[in-house]
């Protein structure tokens, strides 16, 4: 078997999905991409058991055949070749791939095609289409906040939830919870599912800046999303979602209103001073005026700003962590936020001051007991 491809293509390709390639697979054979020519279309798939990434590009070949070809030595050896067609020459018998450019001749072993596992195919399932900037940003809002606690599997994915006249994307670790909703997208069946961080992770990094339509499908088990020349089937996390309406606090009477940029200066500039253990720091909120301090005890460190505000409520006094609060205002876009709040030991929600006609952002933080010594 032979192809004639262009270096520079073919790295472009194996690039966009070299992400789902494991460094220490359980199964050696997903250390190598897996090469299948058909009709003069190069189809390359990349594996970790749980995700599988498809892309395809037009070469030069005659005849057909399979190859897995291992993952690392292929990328290095591309990156380092300048733009030139290269010849790739297959031996299928002693899986032996060889390269041959311009200037040079590399041979490398591959494996028996047969061994890399089977892509599961998402059949009779839901289908909608999702703009590739919504699904783009509607990942950036929320992953931040995804937990990596493997004993609450639920929480480490983005709950996804379509409606008939919206997508609901859901993140939490039991601390903050992120909700992101859009109007301009919906599915005439109600339907969730919880894709996993690594799943979106590899999505975000491979969708194209400019709008292109997303193609999702989904089924009990898999999920299958596909634009331009990519396909990427994952496996879905078969938990139930905690509910997360329910820990969203409807009563909240005490409103601020504050820049964003001027907040998120302060916080980062007090948390220096925060303990290093819980990053707690303080606010105090009286008529216009916000106090926020902190202090470390153990090493006599303490701080405090105060910046005006514009507020509606009672006097209050309520701990936050300084790394949550500076993560969420900075994925934030608003120059104006809304802090709502209801008691010191309730969660507080965080939300641009104008949310878009299109889409609903809305961030709750937990606070953190105050050691009131002071």
């Amino acid at each position: 078997m032979k192809f004639i491809v262009s270096s520079t293509a073919l790295l472009k390709q194996l690039t966009s999905i070299n992400g789902v390639v494991a460094n220490n697979p359980v199964v050696p054979i997903l250390e190598n991409f897996l090469f299948e020519i058909n009709d003069g279309v190069l189809t390359i798939t990349a594996s970790d058991l749980e995700t599988s990434m498809i892309t395809e590009i037009h070469v030069e070949a005659r005849e057909n055949g399979r190859i897995a070809a291992p993952a690392k030595i292929l990328i290095d050896t591309l990156k380092n070749l300048p733009d030139q067609p290269v010849t790739f020459t297959i031996d299928e018998e002693t899986y032996t791939i060889e390269i041959s450019s311009s200037n040079g001749r590399y041979k490398l072993s591959g494996e028996n095609a047969t061994d890399f596992p089977k892509v599961p195919v998402v059949r009779g399932g839901n289908a909608i289409e999702i703009p590739s900037n919504v699904l783009s940003r509607a990942i950036n809002k929320t992953i931040f906040a995804v937990s990596n606690d493997e004993l609450r599997p639920a929480m480490t994915g983005i709950f996804v939830q379509l409606g008939s006249d919206n997508i609901t994307f859901v993140a939490t670790d039991g601390h903050r919870l992120l909700r992101y909703r859009r109007k301009d997208v919906s599915s005439e069946n109600a339907a969730s599912i919880i894709i996993p961080k690594k799943a979106f992770n590899l999505l975000k990094s491979t969708l194209p800046s400019e709008a292109t339509a997303v193609r999702m499908e989904f089924n009990t088990s898999n999920a299958f999303f596909s634009f331009d020349n990519i396909k990427m089937i994952c496996r879905l996390i078969d938990e139930r979602y905690p509910d997360y309406e329910n820990v969203i606090p409807a009563q909240n009477p005490n409103k601020l209103s504050i820049d964003r940029y001027d907040f998120l200066s302060s916080v980062k500039r007090i948390s220096i001073y925060s303990n290093k253990t819980t990053h707690q720091v303080r606010l105090r909120i009286t008529g216009s005026e916000l106090q926020i301090s902190a202090e470390d005890l153990d090493f006599s460190n303490e701080a405090s700003e105060r910046l005006t505000c514009q507020y509606d409520g009672e006097d209050m006094e309520i701990g936050f962590n300084a790394k949550f609060l500076t993560e969420m205002l900075s994925n934030m876009d608003s120059d104006e936020i809304t802090l709502e709040l209801s008691t010191p030991n309730r969660a507080g929600l965080l939300m641009p001051a104008n949310n878009d006609d299109e889409e609903n952002i809305l961030m709750l933080v937990m606070p953190v007991m105050l050691n009131n010594y002071v």
